[in-house]
């Protein structure tokens, strides 16, 4: 697998420099997962969830968009952006796994809008949207859902708790007959959409708000995110 630099990408991205990006030519036909949430902070899990959808889908990089503000959760116990990136930064390793507040710098608010201006920014390069099961049983409050999963390939991985309900829910009940089996998984970044499928990969109950109240009661609680196995990714 090629290796493709994260010094800092600025010539085609607006905006000030706040983060490294990923450096490639648009002749490069790459496959990018991108990871949207609020990392509110980031943790071990979505650290191993990341590697498993990167191996999984045999992605080149996963990208950990770390966003300015998710419009479908409140902002009351939001960490600063910049605390947020910190926090993702420290769970990547800037190669394959690759924090970011690119939305922010794109100015852009909702995904349907972020993947439409990365299209526009680089059009040889092959993204595929990752997301919880929760989202997915959520994804038909997205703004223009119907449009990103028929623009982009997408996949799911399972939530303690949400799997069941996402997988009887209106987006996959209309999505239904466009879902991929797993063993299709390798070849996700290249089908044409609608494409999107469900990977088994590990699930735990720990989520960044677990550790938000661990962590103001005892000031202890960004261990635990060294000792999990896995947990969510949150994405909106």
């Amino acid at each position: 697998m090629p290796h493709f630099s994260s010094s800092p990408f600025i010539d085609r991205v607006p905006g000030p420099m706040t983060d490294p990006l990923p450096k490639f030519g648009d002749r490069r036909r790459i496959r990018i997962g991108l990871l949207g949430g609020s990392f509110n902070p980031a943790h071990a899990g979505h650290a191993l969830i990341a590697r498993h959808f990167r191996q999984r889908l045999r992605l080149h990089q996963v990208w950990l968009m770390v966003s300015p503000g998710n419009p479908l959760k409140s902002g009351d116990d939001m960490a600063p952006l910049a605390a947020r990136l910190a926090s993702a930064r420290a769970i990547a390793d800037g190669r394959h796994i690759i924090a970011t507040t690119i939305e922010s710098r794109l100015g852009t608010r909702y995904t349907a809008d972020t993947l439409a201006r990365l299209r526009t920014l680089f059009p040889c390069a092959r993204f595929v949207w990752l997301m919880g099961a929760d989202n997915l049983a959520g994804f038909p409050r997205w703004r223009n859902w119907r449009g990103i999963a028929a623009e982009w390939p997408f996949a799911v991985h399972p939530r303690p708790g949400y799997t069941a309900r996402a997988l009887s829910g209106q987006a996959a009940s209309v999505l239904r007959r466009y879902r991929r089996p797993e063993r299709e998984a390798p070849l996700l970044a290249d089908l044409p959409p609608p494409a999107w499928m469900m990977l088994r990969l590990p699930e735990s109950p720990l989520s960044a708000t677990q550790i938000r109240v661990a962590f103001a009661h005892n000031r202890t609680g960004m261990q635990s995110t060294e000792e999990a196995e896995s947990g969510p990714a949150e994405s909106r």
